[in-house]
């Protein structure tokens, strides 16, 4: 369950999600180690949520005709994530522009079974830019929950 908290950044307002997470079989390597690729749903699903906890959805943003595609991604692995372990992932509504959003994350391991952790470590760090596309994949406005204030 993702909640969403107002916080403000100086003149102008920015928000954050929280996304728990259990790290799946299928999302790791014969190690049990979370698979690299398998961080870029998390961040999917950290941000639907976050939309969803602001009241809209994709799927409303979609029949309007906005489609947010990922333009920029980048991500740090700090410690690694393994198999079962409980994740918190906070996703960070940190620009926008007329049809640009960027997004920071941070994820924390919150339990592991096969060793402790320190709680409160973040161990993944990443930052994405969306762009707002229309049905042709051409540059369109942000729907008007989404632009800058």
């Amino acid at each position: 369950m993702a909640t969403i908290h107002p916080i403000s950044s100086g003149a102008s307002s920015a928000q954050t999600g929280l996304c728990r997470l259990r790290v799946r079989y299928v999302e790791c390597d014969p190690m049990g180690v979370a698979h690299h690729a398998s961080y870029l749903p998390w961040f999917e699903e950290a941000r639907t949520d976050m939309l969803r906890a602001a009241g809209q959805t994709y799927e409303q943003m979609e029949r309007e005709g906005a489609f947010l595609v990922v333009a920029d991604l980048g991500v740090r692995y700090r410690r690694p994530i393994r198999y079962d372990d409980v994740l918190e992932v906070r996703t960070s509504i940190t620009g926008s522009s007329a049809v640009r959003l960027e997004h920071e994350y941070e994820i924390q391991v919150l339990e592991r079974r096969s060793e402790p952790v320190t709680t409160g470590e973040v161990v993944t760090t990443a930052r994405t830019t969306l762009v707002c596309v229309d049905g042709e994949g051409r540059p369109r406005p942000l729907p008007a929950f989404l632009r800058p204030r």
